[in-house]
């Protein structure tokens, strides 16, 4: 079973909890242009038997999420999972796309199930990208956006070996599987 989600993080750090002096307000100094992003795709993987978990990803920098770009990627998570895979996904239009589509009919050992509309609480993947964000990334006012590509992949990585941190995200989520 695997659950993927898509998500942005903006050069604009986001500030969770920061201290100075009484009487002192806090400064938070940032370079480079906020709107700048990096877009990440993230899959949390669950082994047949329960027993394994794993969590695969892709960072780029200044792009959207497209079909190519998760044609691409899903094509080189292909290649580390074997046997048949249940791909539940919200309802993004680059999900539904005819791109994506022609890579399902290449590839009948990939079924895929829909998320309802609007309920990111049931992707476990929105959980990783909040602990990311609210976590290692927060109070991080990257330099510029190669900058924010490496520390962010940096801690991803990081978070790949916390298999234990991983399965908390799935038992966080309320369905069963």
């Amino acid at each position: 079973m695997v659950f993927l989600d898509e998500s942005g993080l903006l050069l604009a750090p986001l500030v969770r909890r920061t201290w100075s002096p009484r009487g002192k307000t806090p400064l938070f100094y940032q370079q480079g242009v906020y709107r700048q992003k990096v877009s990440i795709i993230g899959v949390l993987t669950v082994s047949p038997k329960r027993r394994r978990v794993g969590l695969y990803f892709s960072l780029i920098a200044e792009l959207n999420v497209d079909a190519y770009w998760l044609v691409a990627f899903l094509t080189a998570m292909a290649r580390h999972l074997r046997g048949p895979v249940i791909l539940i996904w919200d309802r993004l239009n680059a999900h539904r796309s005819s791109v994506v589509g022609r890579f399902f009919e290449r590839h009948p050992r990939f079924h895929v199930e829909f998320l309802p509309a609007y309920a990111p609480e049931l992707n476990p993947v929105e959980t990783v990208w909040s602990y990311l964000k609210l976590n290692p990334l927060a109070n991080f006012a990257p330099s510029d956006v190669r900058h924010l590509t490496s520390v962010a992949t940096r801690h991803t990585r990081r978070l790949q070996r916390r298999g234990d941190l991983i399965r908390r995200f799935l038992d966080s989520c309320p369905l069963s599987f």
